[in-house]
């Protein structure tokens, strides 16, 4: 596998298991913000890394759907997501200016379509998610 491509999926994978991670504490200790950001991140390095894998040149975006559309190009099948709430989390969330807190349903619900687009783009690549994991250097 490609070093580059290992790389997108690498930080993809990181992006979702923290976010899964933010899900596994107690409903009222659930920061629902960074598990909405960071499934929002997943997605889009996910994304990106299939376009990489297919040679695909894509401009500097945190835009889901315009990503998912070239996705599209090569897979009709990356239509059937709507990315537009979680294009929502990639600025929105991390900043004081629009204060907007998730529900644990939306941060449940982002996660989700994260884990969907995971499973469907390592498919597509022929790709295990044990085979992306680089041990730790001491």
């Amino acid at each position: 596998m490609d070093e580059y491509l290992r790389n997108w999926l690498f930080k993809a994978l990181e992006d979702f298991r923290l976010a899964k991670q933010g899900l596994s504490f107690p409903e009222e200790e659930v920061a629902t913000g960074p598990v909405c950001f960071l499934s929002q991140q997943a997605v889009e390095k996910l994304l990106k890394a299939y376009l990489v894998f297919k040679g695909r040149d894509f401009e500097r975006s945190h835009d889901l759907d315009y990503l998912a559309k070239l996705c599209s190009e090569f897979e009709p099948d990356f239509k059937q997501f709507n990315f537009k709430k979680l294009s929502f989390y990639a600025v929105e969330l991390r900043y004081p200016d629009e204060f907007y807190l998730p529900s644990v349903q939306e941060a449940k619900e982002a996660l989700e379509i994260a884990s969907q687009v995971k499973e469907m783009v390592l498919k597509k690549l022929g790709i295990k998610e044990q085979d992306l994991i680089i041990p730790q250097k001491d």
